[in-house]
């Protein structure tokens, strides 16, 4: 399909390409125009990353053609970045560049890449994301292609570069497991799927409605197609054999109709719900564990780092917690430090006796490139438990996790990256741990297995850790947030990403300066109302009261500040006067707001202090904005007796 556009960047015409005996798409046709933010979505091993490769020049379609405009400048971000192990950070940076770019100190800058003679050997894999995402902007492209973009970065970082993306100029092409990052920056939404290229003219909200629109009509179509290829396939078995002409048109229709009747539309309804080993009461304490990492005596550069401090932590019963921080911060070493992979300089783990740890790490799991999918899946276990008396065969758990079983006969080597950490995600899950520990579980999988996998999440029964830069994913699964923020200070946030990402908005420099002000205003139209008594009011001058003009000015939407008033039987206005029941309403309320701030504040201290059980997070953080709204409409209504009472 050709897309109208003012000003074309390319266009893709009749593109098909294979693997071995596997067509991973075929006769496809798109275009991209000039400022255009479009996002690619498919499973895992169906061609999106080899399609951007074709686009980048990398490799050659079997058959089609993309036609860029001339002169156009392509930028690359590829999955996993490749850059000589000796190079220095800033001449990656500059790789590739014509020359150096206006705007370099900026990107370094906010990329936070601070160390720039540092080798690219010596970096992790966040550092490593961030230089080649400074190298592809240091390029000043036209046309952006970003593969996983936000893979191994941090949420900091992400939502930087959300920000950064969404508010461009730049022509976008991307492939992202990042929901709320596709939802943000794309206004096109491109979905491979059966080898056929749909394409959506809306973020990814849209994308979701008008897809099932399009599954709907597709099975419905099925559906009439079956209906007919049942009268058709009884008048085929009537047919005698030596029919004319007339008769052999209708044969070869009902053929076409029989392709159309057998299809089918793959959806992954399936629920997967596996039997975890009981778990007990006891799960494990963190006693006062402390951890640094010294610097190298024979490196200049290098500086301690504190990743725990006199850290304790009490993990409850069936508990879901998440992890956050920036890169470095010492997430996965506190994985491993549970773990015991990594021993702590003091202090101790307490591990519950009943615990069975199943650990995704962020590293993966090498698997013999030789062996069969099927294979490598039974050499964990033939079958895997459901719980009263039922199983699953280890070909229909794969199925599962969308490997059919054609796929299953596979050679490991054959699969894509995404299909590999989700076949390493099925030897992990099919082991039954009772306490998952999941180590950036969303790099690389497709957003049809993330569903999958935070279905099963959401309704397992054990204790769950997950570190990971996904924020929709982190808001579906965990309860609550251990936040890293560097030098072994840690905090325990009830709630999810998205209420500590509005938690700290509102508790930003510029918002506390208006909390502030708001206070202040609270507290000097109290003070009038103390001084001011009913009594000394009848000794001003009556033209004073009634004759006062108002500072709003005339055209103003605001609420009147000028008490109600009565109307008295010569025509002239009085203002209201306080009831006695309003009176005694007025002064009860001080002394209620009063001890709800002073409730709010004990509340927030006990949220903050890491110590309460999951039990008492829940309560307290329900009982916090109900709280938040009683004072609310306390204070109003003390606003609006005030404002009676002081005339």
């Amino acid at each position: 399909m050709r897309m109208a556009a003012v000003n074309p960047y390319f266009q893709v015409d009749g593109l098909s390409f294979s693997v071995g005996d596997k067509e991973l798409f075929h006769d496809i046709s798109f275009g991209i125009a000039e400022g255009q933010h479009v996002g690619l979505i498919a499973r895992n091993g169906t061609g999106k990353t080899t399609l951007l490769n074709i686009l980048a020049g990398r490799e050659q379609p079997e058959t089609g053609a993309v036609i860029f405009r001339r002169d156009l400048r392509v930028g690359y971000l590829e999955q996993t970045p490749h850059y000589p192990a000796q190079m220095s950070v800033m001449e990656a940076c500059l790789w590739q560049c014509r020359e150096e770019p206006r705007r370099i100190q900026e990107y370094l800058t906010k990329l936070d890449i601070r160390d720039h003679g540092q080798c690219i050997g010596e970096l992790s894999g966040g550092q490593l994301k961030r230089v080649a995402m400074a190298n592809v902007l240091c390029q000043e492209p036209d046309l952006l292609i970003l593969d996983e973009p936000t893979n191994h970065l941090d949420l900091a970082m992400i939502e930087w570069l959300e920000n950064y993306l969404s508010r461009s100029c730049l022509t976008l092409l991307m492939v992202t497991h990042d929901r709320y990052f596709l939802d943000r920056v794309c206004t096109q939404i491109l979905e491979l799927d059966n080898q056929t290229l749909y394409t959506y003219r809306g973020n990814y909200a849209y994308y979701l409605e008008k897809r099932q629109e399009r599954v709907d009509a597709t099975n419905a179509e099925i559906a009439r197609a079956n209906n007919l290829y049942r009268y058709e396939l009884e008048w085929m078995r009537r047919m005698p054999q030596a029919r004319g002409h007339k008769a052999r048109s209708r044969e070869d229709a009902f053929y076409e109709l029989e392709a159309k009747a057998k299809q089918r539309i793959e959806e992954q309804t399936v629920t997967l719900q596996l039997n975890s080993t009981y778990i007990g009461s006891k799960i494990f304490e963190a006693e006062y564990v402390s951890k640094t990492f010294h610097a190298d005596p024979n490196n200049p550069d290098s500086t301690e780092k504190v990743i725990l401090r006199d850290f304790y932590y009490n993990f409850s019963r069936y508990e879901k917690m998440g992890i956050v921080g920036a890169n470095g911060t010492g997430k996965s070493t506190f994985v491993k430090l549970l773990l015991g992979l990594v021993k702590p300089d003091s202090g101790c783990f307490v591990i519950g006796e009943t615990v069975r740890f199943g650990y995704y790490s962020q590293e993966g799991m090498q698997f013999d490139q030789q062996m069969k999918v099927i294979d490598a899946v039974r050499r964990v276990a033939e079958y895997v438990d459901l719980g009263g008396g039922r199983h699953l065969t280890a070909m229909q758990f794969l199925q599962h996790f969308l490997f059919t079983p054609l796929q299953q006969q596979n050679y490991i080597y054959k699969l894509s990256g995404g299909e590999r950490r989700r076949l390493y995600l099925c030897t992990v899950l099919m082991q039954n741990p009772n306490f998952l520990i999941l180590d950036e579980p969303t790099n690389d999988l497709d957003i049809e297995t993330l569903n999958i996998l935070e279905d099963y999440l959401r309704n397992f029964k054990g204790c769950v850790i997950v570190v990971s830069h996904d924020r929709y994913f982190m808001d579906k699964v965990v309860d609550h947030l251990l936040v890293f923020n560097g030098n072994g200070d840690i905090k325990d946030f009830p709630g999810n990403y998205s209420q500590y990402r509005e938690s700290l908005t509102a508790s930003s420099p510029k918002n506390k300066e208006g909390d502030s002000n708001r206070k202040e205003k609270k507290r000097t139209e109290r003070e009038p109302s103390k001084a001011t008594k009913p009594t000394e009011r009848c000794f001003e001058p009556e033209g004073a009261l009634l004759g006062a003009k108002s500072n709003v000015p005339s055209g103003s939407k605001q609420r009147s500040l000028n008490p109600p008033t009565t109307r008295r039987g010569d025509g002239r206005e009085e203002p209201r006067r306080l009831t006695f029941k309003e009176r005694r309403e007025l002064e009860s309320l001080e002394a209620e707001i009063a001890a709800l701030e002073t409730e709010k504040s004990a509340l927030e201290t006990a949220l903050c202090s890491g110590t309460l059980s999951v039990a008492d997070l829940t309560e307290k953080s329900k009982r916090l904005p109900q709280l938040a709204e009683e004072l609310e409409a306390k204070e109003m209504r003390w606003l609006e007796l005030s404002e009676i009472e002081s005339k």
